[in-house]
């Protein structure tokens, strides 16, 4: 089922849900660059029917079908889902978050303590000036040339970023990623290459087929302050990272554990960035699933 959602600012956003329509809800927060139709995984979407779960995702502002936010903080996120609960009338709800999507499932779950009972981080980034950290420390190259480049020169950044768009819409599915940057060794891309990466491929292309706008302000979002302690998390919070990951190297979730009150971090050493997702999803749900 799609919605589509007013927010108090009068943007719009697309929303959509599967799974159990009278189940529990879940909203999920897609990653860097997508749109909300990578909540939407076959064999997710079937675990959330199984375990009871309504699984709901939405388009983050300038994805997809959703409007523009210029200049938005990850914190701006928890106004938005509190727009989404209100139009669907949730009043209480688990969230979790998978890369790009793991900061905006942690202002939720700070800054809604009424709507939020327990929130997931897989692969999610820590704060750019998180202290102690080398944020960069580990990370795929081209990811760490991408950043540098938004923040000293926004120009050819822009330009750069306008670029991979049109490179990543004309790519055919197999080609859409890195094997060697997605997977932790070669010989999984087999796995993770296949419809999961089609999957995925079409969920980026879904996302970008405005514009960059999305892709830009989540990486604007991502470097300047998140807009929330995380000293103020209150809910529940599992944090899942694989320790093959280079897109988002281990080390942040180690950090993030030291900050996030009472937080339960369990850490993959044979997972990378894309098989943590698709392999641990359900023990996501799962946990959630408790914490009604």
């Amino acid at each position: 089922m799609r919605h589509t959602v007013r927010t108090s600012d009068g943007r719009l956003l697309a929303v959509e849900e599967w799974g159990d329509p009278a189940g529990w809800p879940i909203l999920a927060h897609h990653g860097t660059p997508s749109s909300r139709r990578a909540a939407f995984h076959g064999p997710w979407v079937r675990d959330a029917a199984q375990r009871g779960l309504r699984l709901i995702s939405y388009d983050r502002p300038g994805y997809g079908d959703s409007s523009p936010g210029p200049g938005r903080t990850v914190a701006d996120t928890a106004d938005d889902v509190r727009a989404i609960c209100a139009e669907l009338d949730i009043d209480r709800l688990g969230t979790w978050g998978f890369s790009g999507g793991g900061p905006p499932a942690l202002a939720c779950a700070a800054l809604l303590p009424d709507l939020v009972t327990a929130a997931v981080v897989l692969a999610g980034m820590a704060p750019f000036e998180a202290e102690g950290l080398d944020w960069f420390a580990d990370m795929y190259r081209d990811d760490v040339d991408d950043t540098r480049m938004y923040l000293t020169d926004p120009d050819a950044a822009r330009k750069k970023m306008d670029q991979d768009r049109e490179e990543f819409l004309l790519a055919s599915a197999d080609d859409a990623v890195d094997a060697d940057a997605w997977t932790p060794a070669r010989e999984d891309a087999a796995v993770t290459l296949g419809r999961y990466h089609q999957f995925l491929s079409s969920c980026r292309s879904a996302g970008l087929a405005p514009g960059i706008q999305g892709w830009w302000d989540d990486s604007g979002s991502q470097v300047r302050p998140w807009g929330f302690d995380l000293a103020d998390v209150a809910a529940p919070v599992l944090l899942m990272y694989g320790r093959r990951d280079v897109f988002v190297p281990f080390a942040h979730g180690e950090w993030l554990a030291r900050q996030i009150p009472g937080a339960d971090a369990r850490w993959f050493d044979d997972d990378g960035h894309g098989t943590l997702a698709q392999r641990r999803l359900p023990e996501a749900h799962a946990w959630l699933a408790e914490r009604k």
